[in-house]
Order: C-alpha cells, then sequence, then structure tokens
C-alpha cells in the first residue's frame, strides 16, 4: 500500500496555526488534502501530527476531509511518521509537509511511479520543481531502519536525512529534470510553500486567481500565471523555505 503521510503541527514558530489558517473559507491543510486526493497511485492519506492539545483542530480537519489521523511525538518527528507508517500498513511512504498548499498529484505520481520503476529506498521530486512542490517516497523498510539508527536531531526532526546521507545502506535514485514541466529554466528557487506571513499572502493570491474556474490547478498553471503577473514573485522574495533545517544542523553541531 503507497500511503502519504502529511505531518502538520500548529506550533509552527514562525507563522503559528498556519494549517488552519483559511484560503477563500477553507483550512489550507483542508486544500492540501483535496489535492493529495487525487494522486492515482496513492492509496491512503494519513496526518500525522502531535499529541498536545493545540493540535486539535488538525484533528477536526481530518475527520471533516474523511482522512485517517495519527498523533504522536511533537519532536521526534521520524518516529511519529514511523509509527504513522506502521500504523497504516504502507509499503511505500510519501512524505508530504502540511505547510505545501500547492501540492501537485502529478508531481506525487511522477516521483512515486519513478520510485516503483527503480526500485528504489529513496526518491525525490525532480530538481528543476519549485520547492513547495516537495514529495519524498521511500520504502517502509528504509524508514523503519532510519528510525532505528539516526541519533541526530535533523535526522529525528525531519525524517528523511539519515536515509540521504546514508546512500552505502540505502538505494537513492532521484530523477533529474521532471517531465511535467516544459520550460527551458529551472525554477527551483520559487518558493511555494507557506513559512511565513508572505508565503501564505502569495499562495492566497494564486489561489483567488485559479480556484475558482480550476479547483485542481496543477503546477504549469501556476507558472502560466506567474508569466501573466510576475509581480506575484515580488510577494515572498528573499526567502528559501529551508530555515528549519538549517537551525537543524546547528542543533547538530551543539550535539557533538
Amino acid at each position: 500500500m503507497t500511503t502519504a503521510i502529511i505531518q502538520a503541527r500548529m506550533g509552527s514558530t514562525r507563522l503559528p496555526g498556519k494549517v488552519a489558517k483559511l484560503i477563500l473559507g477553507k483550512p489550507m491543510l483542508a486544500h492540501q488534502i483535496e489535492r493529495v486526493r487525487h494522486a492515482k497511485l496513492v492509496d491512503k492519506i494519513v496526518i500525522a501530527t502531535t499529541n498536545k492539545n493545540e493540535d486539535e483542530p488538525i484533528i477536526d480537519i481530518a475527520r471533516k476531509s474523511g482522512v485517517a489521523f495519527f498523533r504522536g511525538d511533537e519532536k521526534d518527528v521520524l518516529d511519529r511518521f514511523y509509527m504513522a507508517a506502521k500504523e497504516a500498513g504502507a509499503d511505500t511512504v510519501v512524505r508530504l509537509t502540511g505547510d505545501c498548499p500547492l501540492s501537485d498529484p502529478q508531481v506525487i505520481d511522477e516521483v512515486v511511479d519513478y520510485f516503483l520503476k527503480n526500485k528504489a529506498d529513496y526518491s525525490g521530486k525532480p530538481h528543476n520543481y519549485p520547492e513547495g512542490l516537495d514529495t519524498e517516497v521511500f520504502s517502509f523498510n528504509a524508514l523503519e531502519r532510519a528510525c532505528k539508527e539516526a541519533k541526530k536531531p535533523s535526522e529525528r526532526e525531519h525524517v528523511t536525512p539519515y536515509i540521504i546521507n546514508h546512500p552505502e545502506i540505502f538505494k537513492i535514485k532521484n530523477p533529474g529534470e521532471g517531465s511535467l514541466y516544459k520550460g527551458k529554466t529551472d525554477i527551483s528557487n520559487y518558493h511555494w510553500s507557506v513559512d511565513e506571513e508572505v508565503d501564505f499572502k502569495l499562495v492566497s493570491e494564486i489561489y483567488t486567481e485559479l480556484y475558482s474556474h480550476k479547483k485542481l490547478f496543477l503546477m504549469n498553471d501556476v507558472l502560466d500565471l506567474i508569466h501573466q503577473k510576475p509581480e506575484l514573485l515580488e510577494i515572498n522574495k528573499g526567502f528559501t523555505g529551508y530555515e528549519g533545517y538549517q537551525k537543524s544542523l546547528k542543533e547538530d553541531r551543539i550535539t557533538e
């Protein structure tokens, strides 16, 4: 079974409660669930949140969206992911994060298909796609081994670094440039995840422009919109979306 696990919590440091913030009257996380549902190679969706009381709104969103949920440790996200995948009976795990309301089901299917065809332990999204379409696919066996062996803060908080950093153990096969994007330039510098208030403003603008006439708008629809309105890129210019991981790497050095 291929299970998409979306990690989400209310306690974001930079933008608290962001996954429950409303876009066109619907929680951001509910929009993401709606989009992931269209992935043809995903059998089940699970929301992996924490056991803290403040994350009750996420459970409510999961229930109203009709998807499963799992509650686990707030800091040890790797263990939370592992236990969620184990409970779901997953063979193949798709890792998504709840700050990506532009998740593209076609991109998810592209990465899952690549992972399966290459009989890999781990595959990630094509390197030329925008940040915010992040999709990681890995085997349950790789996840289980990582959960048992990973020690560093960055490895426990961000789920996949232990796998990625040990190619001598795991078969890592990543697609080069993806086939869905037909452009000639690398657009990986586009920042489509929601980490700051300006990011939320950007995705809200995108939904306002596209959702009313095409509820399942895809990556190329967003790119067409940006081509028509390049000023959208100025809204959250200068952010990368990877500040959280950099913070964990600093914690690694302190621990060592």
